[in-house]
């Protein structure tokens, strides 16, 4: 059974929106994360969504008071697993059954599912020989449950690259070689593409002698030559294409990519963490997507962008990681970014 009719008016609503106000893309969302004793109440965070006309949302997890908060909103959503979870949905069916029956049938009138993720981060790691089949088998529950509209991915960070730069030269670790070969032929079956992880910030605070900062802020600056005569003017780009040649390498050209995770933090390793820093990041980012030129590897090829992240979040470790957010937990903005009404 295709998507019921309220779910085909949601999809509707919701491509409007992205026509009407990000052309050239299908998505650019926010992730929001969780990790905090004094966030908002969801309903007064999914509010915010609307209100900054933010038109999509990623979710690390099954909330159900976030669940119940978008329903009969236009936002289309990203669901995810807990690593924790990806073993027992690979070994059984009645795992993955169990899942959607408790976290996607309940809401599937009136929340805008878009992906399911098994996982976050868990190429390369002991999770990963297990994340192919656990993919295989939500998709076997969603058809069980007449839903076909929803994707079945995972995410992967920057890690799972052993070469990254020159792009052209960028190759998997064995192991998340390995494991992406196992999950490209599922996903290229059903349409998904692969979520990738792309910070230019930890390429830059890591070495600041080989790259300029303006590089890995986007902006334009003296052109990097990459092989096959690729010019580069950004960090991003070049780490983009750097997972595009890895796909090339594992003979799976053909995957494409979604951004699941990028951005800039405000503090914590002054002065390269700064709102202004963050906000020019953020904004290029933006910008370059909208153009819809894509990377040198794969030009006028669009890519959905998930920004990290909604919120500052206390309770993650003390340092960059808790000054991600576009929004204090008292829902101001850290810096002026978003167009909210």
């Amino acid at each position: 059974m295709e998507s019921p009719p309220c779910k085909a008016i949601f999809l509707v609503a919701t491509t409007l929106l992205v026509l009407l106000q990000i052309p050239f893309i299908s998505a650019i969302g926010i992730n929001y994360g969780l990790n905090g004793d004094n966030l908002p109440a969801p309903p007064a965070v999914v509010d915010l969504y609307d209100r900054c006309h933010i038109p999509s949302v990623r979710l690390f997890e099954p909330r159900p008071e976030v669940l119940q908060a978008l329903r009969g909103k236009p936002l289309q959503v990203i669901l995810g697993t807990r690593n924790e979870d990806i073993q027992s949905l690979a070994t059984t069916l009645d795992a993955a059954n169990s899942w959607v029956a408790a976290n996607i049938v309940p809401y599937r009138s009136d929340v805008n599912f878009t992906y399911i993720t098994v996982g976050n981060e868990a190429i390369p790691g002991a999770m990963s020989q297990y994340i192919a089949q656990a993919i295989a088998n939500m998709y076997t529950a969603l058809a069980d449950a007449a839903i076909t509209y929803i994707k079945v991915s995972t995410v992967v960070p920057g890690s799972s690259l052993s070469i990254s730069y020159p792009p052209s030269a960028g190759a998997f670790t064995n192991e998340a070689a390995a494991a992406i070969s196992r999950i490209a032929p599922i996903l290229l079956n059903h349409g998904a593409s692969l979520m990738l992880n792309v910070y230019p910030y930890f390429a830059y605070a890591s070495d600041t002698n080989s790259m300029s900062l303006d590089h890995a802020l986007l902006t334009p600056g003296a052109p990097l030559v990459g092989d096959q005569n690729l010019v580069y003017d950004n960090i991003f780009d070049a780490m983009v294409d750097a997972f595009y040649a890895a796909l090339e390498k594992i003979s799976e050209p053909g995957l494409t990519v979604v951004i699941s995770e990028s951005g800039w933090p405000t503090a914590g390793n002054e002065p390269i963490t700064s709102p202004e820093n963050a906000r020019t990041y953020n904004r290029n980012l933006l910008n370059h997507v909208q153009e819809g030129r894509g990377t040198p590897r794969r030009p006028g090829q669009p890519l959905d962008v998930y920004f990290f992240a909604m919120f500052n979040e206390d309770l993650k470790q003390a340092g960059i990681e808790q000054h991600w957010g576009f929004f204090y937990p008292n829902m101001q903005p850290v810096y002026p970014f978003w167009q909210c009404s």
